[in-house]
């Protein structure tokens, strides 16, 4: 075990292949988030392996000059998910590439513990022994359906102790099913950065009504979206969407499309102007960091009924579920009466502090299992 004697710090070497270039870059913001958190914690002395970016304060960097570049290169062409999507020849060699030099990370960097973001960033792993906590997304649960990945999961983990850690919830029960004989199921929720509990919310002086959807534009992650919102929106209710263009979508005229955004501007701008956010999604989600964030400064969100989203939500309570063209229509209606609206954000943002907490309430959850995967090798 590689624990510093006089510090107690533990070692923890952390993996992902998203990470943002600059503070107003949305992809991997929750990594940045998560690192800069756990960097905060006494307990740890933290390395991360990941694409080139601003390290928080305390964070050494276990990516090397030539990962670094291979690395940017790969996020300039949009990532791994991307590529499968667009361009499957070529993803082939870039995912082969990456598992190599991920694999000669966990290989090279000491560590006492390997935090693995996403459940294929484990497979190179393999052929090791450090134990390790694996953070479980939604997404991850289409690559589960994929013919043999199962069983190669499962050998890695036979290797080692290991915690899967989902981020929600309901993910709990499958993960239970494939992997509870060989790994502890801990669900450890994300926080959310403090600055959002502060936001503060006032109406807009000219009456419209401005809902905001936040996301990457893809055909499941856009949903029922546009089917749904024609002929709701319009000039005195507005639609506004922000995130990036990752499949060539033909966007309504009605929609007031923005491009990729950050926290600064959602949290100056738009939050405390917007009635809410909505998403319709139909993609894999884990529990998305957007829905956490609006809830905490206190935005009521109007989703569609996945697993993810109730998970999150209470009906009428803490937001609202729709299944239907209608209860969309009657839950924009319902949400823009201004004492409801105000009951629903206040309800949602308390209900985030209560379960959620911030990211450095979530290093303590890393931590704490950090601790309980070394003790139990003891």
């Amino acid at each position: 075990m590689l624990i510093d004697p006089e510090s107690k710090r533990l070692n923890i070497l952390m993996s992902s292949t998203s990470y943002p270039t600059s503070p107003q870059d949305w992809r991997g913001r929750f990594i940045a988030d998560q690192a800069a958190a756990l960097a905060r914690c006494s307990d740890v002395r933290l390395s991360l392996w990941a694409p080139p970016g601003e390290l928080p304060a305390d964070v050494a960097a276990a990516t090397t000059p030539a990962d670094a570049l291979w690395l940017e290169a790969l996020s300039q062409q949009g990532g791994i998910a991307h590529l499968l999507r667009t361009r499957r020849a070529l993803a082939a060699g870039s995912i082969l590439t990456l598992l190599v030099r991920m694999g000669r990370a966990y290989r090279r960097t000491p560590a006492d513990v390997v935090h693995v973001n996403w459940l294929q960033n484990a497979l190179p792993l393999w052929g090791t022994t450090t134990p390790a906590l694996i953070t479980v997304l939604g997404s991850d649960f289409g690559l589960l359906r994929l013919p043999g990945m199962k069983a190669l999961l499962r050998a890695v983990l036979r290797q080692r102790r290991a915690i899967l850690a989902p981020n929600a919830d309901w993910m709990r029960p499958a993960l239970e099913r494939a992997f509870g004989d060989l790994a502890e199921i801990r669900p450890i929720a994300f926080g959310v950065d403090a600055s959002w509990f502060e936001v503060a919310r006032h109406p807009p002086p000219d009456k419209t009504r401005h809902w905001l959807a936040i996301t990457r534009l893809t055909k499941n992650k856009i949903g029922d979206l546009f089917s749904w919102g024609d002929g709701v929106f319009g000039q005195e209710r507005q639609l506004h969407l922000f995130g990036p263009m990752q499949e060539q979508l033909v966007l309504p005229s009605w929609v007031h499309y923005h491009g990729p955004t950050h926290p600064a501007e959602l949290q100056q701008q738009w939050f405390p102007r917007a009635c809410g956010l909505i998403t319709l999604s139909r993609h894999d989600e884990g529990r998305p960091q957007v829905m956490l964030e609006a809830m905490a400064a206190g935005l009521p969100v109007i989703a569609s009924d996945l697993p993810a989203h109730r998970n999150l939500l209470q009906h009428q309570k803490t937001g609202w579920l729709a299944t239907s063209p209608s209860e969309l229509g009657q839950g924009l209606n319902w949400l823009e009466e201004l004492t409801k609206n105000q009951q629903v954000g206040q309800a949602a943002r308390q209900w985030a502090k209560e379960a959620v907490g911030s990211w450095d309430d979530c290093a303590v959850r890393y931590a704490d299992a950090y601790k309980s995967l070394l003790e139990a090798k003891l």
